[in-house]
């Protein structure tokens, strides 16, 4: 299983098809989770330092749809959208995630929130429908941008304390 760990997460890839973060934030999960449910929050993470987010829509149900866009600081855009599949507040979200530069390469998140001691392990396997999608997602640069938004998450979800 080879791995990676860079800063604070760790990403593995514990099938052809899957890659798998987990990441630790000093923050209660419900703080975890209603910074990555709110739009106002995610507006405040999403972008990882890259530029700005500019549309963050979530209707927070299973059927309902979430869509989030940035320009990046020298003007690319960067689109993805999906659609929830399950929903347990404050424990686990499974929902579809699409590249909009890549619609063919749907995957499937299941994020899960996890706390001990007011601490909150934050667990998400993408699920890929090849090896070629899930190393097209990995070649994409995508770790160096996910380690970011994550440390971004830990000190939205650490405000609102």
């Amino acid at each position: 299983m080879p791995a990676t760990t860079s800063r604070t997460a760790t990403v593995t890839l514990p099938a052809d098809e899957q890659i798998l973060i987990t990441r630790e934030f000093d923050a209660p999960r419900h703080l975890v989770y209603k910074a990555w449910t709110t739009p106002d929050l995610v507006k405040r993470w999403w972008h990882a330092n890259r530029g700005t987010a500019t549309i963050c829509e979530i209707d927070l149900r299973v059927g309902g749809t979430w869509r989030y866009v940035m320009v990046t600081d020298d003007g690319f855009e960067v689109a993805f959208h999906g659609e929830y599949r399950e929903i347990v507040p404050d424990e686990r979200i499974v929902s579809t995630e699409i590249y909009e530069g890549m619609p063919d390469a749907e995957a499937v998140n299941t994020v899960t929130f996890t706390e001990a001691g007011g601490r909150t392990t934050l667990t998400i396997l993408g699920q890929h429908a090849s090896k070629e999608h899930r190393d097209a997602h990995i070649a994409s640069g995508m770790e160096a941008g996910l380690q970011d938004a994550l440390g971004l998450l830990e000190q939205v979800a650490s405000s609102l304390r």
